[in-house]
């Protein structure tokens, strides 16, 4: 993933503080005092973690973190695999560990930064050299090649020969590469043993290339466009492109082959339908408090989501932890929890919600997402929240995306009327340090009916079904707070100014067709997604099997997202897929 680091602890090595005692706005300046450091610093200092005690080494992994992104989930996936952990405190420990994973989440430079600083850098090179046992992870693969043109030139590790570029977006791909894809698989990998013709899980917006130079390295390759380094291996030294903290059990299995090579895992099949980017079907999660305070998972028709009946009580369809998990269970590629609880006016005191995703993150080995309220506030004792203080806190209890609402709409309404970026919006800030394929922005919009294209200022489509009033043309209004109030921009508009922000995907949502099973607003999602260069969620409206075909088919939707059907098990997920298959649309099974 391509972000800036998460903290540097540069400025506290010499006072032994461990990461759990630092403060929350501690923790931001040191997101800020990393982007600005440069390579040029020559103070090495200690890097400094918390640490677990281990019982005994045979079931021990070093964990080199310096406290970017979410880590959470490939801490959880360790312990899940029976595992402990025990954390990078000095260079030493690099150096006398039995197997190191390094889990690289930032941006190329910025790592960089951290690693020489704190006398890393040069531990992780001679641990490799000597072929002790090393997995790196997404950012952990690329730091090994000679340099990246991620806001560079920069030097890397130069243990790989390449330059880690930029996926090319001009060829019709979408970037950041986001979502389930295939291996192939050149050479024995050892690790990759039970992947197969099994999809596994990609998020981030510069890769690797494979060379002569490097080809005894490339253990495996993945196409997107044109062929990149989707893993490498030589001897015990092992690093992934993709995630497998994030690729359910095909990814556990990757991360047991490594953690105990000994292991004669059961070899999956390799008839699996795995060939290319697979269309994602994403379970979607409201969760507020009903009258008794409880968290629950509720279902909105046009965003309304109390009965109607005497009691009018908030529509419970479940528990949130509980339904994730069977979510995960039946095969969904990702799960999004939106919070729209009365909390999110005090989101870093939304206690219970945090602890959905720090127990979800425990047993759900795909991407999660949560949004709602992120953005900057003040509470009541006039303490000042940033937008990054409240997303981290999400991110550090286990979200890997953060999806932010109405706080987008005015950020791209002040851009619009300056045309300069400040970099003060939520958007801009989290995109800023943790990626732009960490932030999605959720555009809830409503069909409002004209009668030619000239009658209104914003972008309008002649509509598959005329309006009420045999109108042939329509644009869509973009609206905050839940859907309650329509803002003077369109969905058009917003997507791409967004984009331009720092948006890595888009969750387009219709106000007109949630909860009423009729299908998506094919118009709507064809219009935002040809009009942008980053992955469109479809949602709103889903009802039967037949509408994910039709919204993939008929648009350039990346996933397809459904709430009600699922939790009323109106509709199956693992139907979805089975339909879609039959269709000759490529999912993961």
């Amino acid at each position: 993933m391509e972000a800036v680091a998460y903290a540097s602890f540069t400025s506290f090595a010499t006072k032994s503080l461990p990461f759990s005692s630092l403060s929350q706005s501690s923790i931001i300046n040191l997101h800020q005092n990393c982007h600005k450091n440069t390579l040029k610093s020559k103070s090495p200092r200690k890097l400094v973690v918390c640490a677990s005690s281990a019982s005994s080494s045979g079931s021990v992994v070093t964990l080199l973190d310096y406290g970017a992104g979410n880590v959470r989930s490939v801490r959880n996936a360790i312990r899940y695999l029976g595992f402990e952990i025990e954390d990078v405190r000095t260079p030493e420990d690099i150096l006398n560990a039995d197997r190191l994973i390094f889990p690289g989440v930032g941006a190329f430079a910025s790592a960089m930064d951290v690693l020489t600083k704190t006398g890393m850098a040069e531990a992780l090179c001679t641990y490799i050299k000597n072929d002790r046992p090393f997995l790196g992870i997404c950012l952990g693969l690329q730091l090994l090649f000679e340099s990246s043109e991620e806001n560079g030139p920069v030097n890397g590790l130069g243990l790989i020969p390449g330059v880690v570029g930029r996926f090319n977006s001009s060829n019709g791909f979408r970037v950041p590469h986001i979502g389930w894809n295939a291996l192939q698989v050149a050479k024995d990998s050892e690790i990759l043993d039970d992947v197969g013709d099994h999809h596994v899980y990609f998020v981030h917006s510069y890769r690797a290339m494979p060379s002569d130079d490097n080809k005894e390295w490339v253990s495996s390759t993945c196409n997107y466009g044109d062929d990149f380094v989707a893993s490498i291996r030589r001897g015990n030294v092992h690093a992934v492109q993709f995630h497998p903290e994030k690729s359910g059990d095909v990814g556990l299995s990757v991360l047991r082959r490594f953690l105990n090579p000994k292991s004669q895992g059961t070899k999956k099949s390799t008839q699996g339908k795995a060939s290319k980017l697979a269309k994602r079907v994403i379970a979607c999660l409201d969760v507020r408090a009903n009258d008794k305070g409880d968290l629950v998972v509720t279902k909105g028709d046009q965003y309304d989501v109390r009965e109607h009946t005497k009691e009018n009580e908030v529509r419970n369809l479940g528990k949130p932890v509980e339904l994730a998990g069977q979510y995960y269970k039946d095969g969904a590629d990702e799960v999004s929890f939106l919070n729209i609880t009365g909390f999110r006016d005090f989101p870093l005191g939304d206690l219970p919600m945090l602890q959905v995703l720090r127990h979800t993150s425990e047993n759900v080995f795909v991407p999660l997402t949560v949004g709602g309220g992120i953005r900057d506030f003040t509470d009541a004792n006039g303490r000042y929240y940033s937008s990054l203080e409240v997303a981290s806190e999400y991110f550090r209890s286990g979200a890997d995306k953060i999806s932010i609402g109405s706080d987008a709409v005015y950020a791209a309404e002040e851009y619009i009327k300056t045309k300069v970026k400040t970099g003060k919006s939520s958007l801009e800030q989290i995109s800023k340090v943790y990626g732009n394929q960490a932030v999605v922005v959720s555009i809830d919009p409503r069909r409002v009916y004209v009668k030619g294209p000239n009658d209104v200022q914003f972008k309008t489509i002649r509509v598959t079904k005329p309006g009420p009033n045999g109108e042939e043309y329509a644009w869509y209004q973009c609206t905050v707070n839940g859907g309650r109030e329509g803002r003077p921009i369109g969905a058009y508009e917003l997507a791409k100014v967004v984009e331009e922000l720092g948006a890595g995907e888009i969750l387009l949502n219709c106000i007109d067709c949630d909860g009423q099973g009729k299908g998506f607003d094919i118009d709507l999602i064809k219009l935002v997604s040809d009009a942008v260069s980053i992955p469109v969620i479809a949602s709103s409206g889903a009802g039967a099997v037949e509408h994910f075909s039709e919204v993939f088919m008929k648009t350039n939707a990346s996933a397809a997202l459904a709430a009600g059907i699922f939790h009323r098990k109106e509709v199956p997920i693992q139907s979805v897929k089975e339909h879609l298959l039959k269709e000759g649309i490529e999912v993961r099974i």
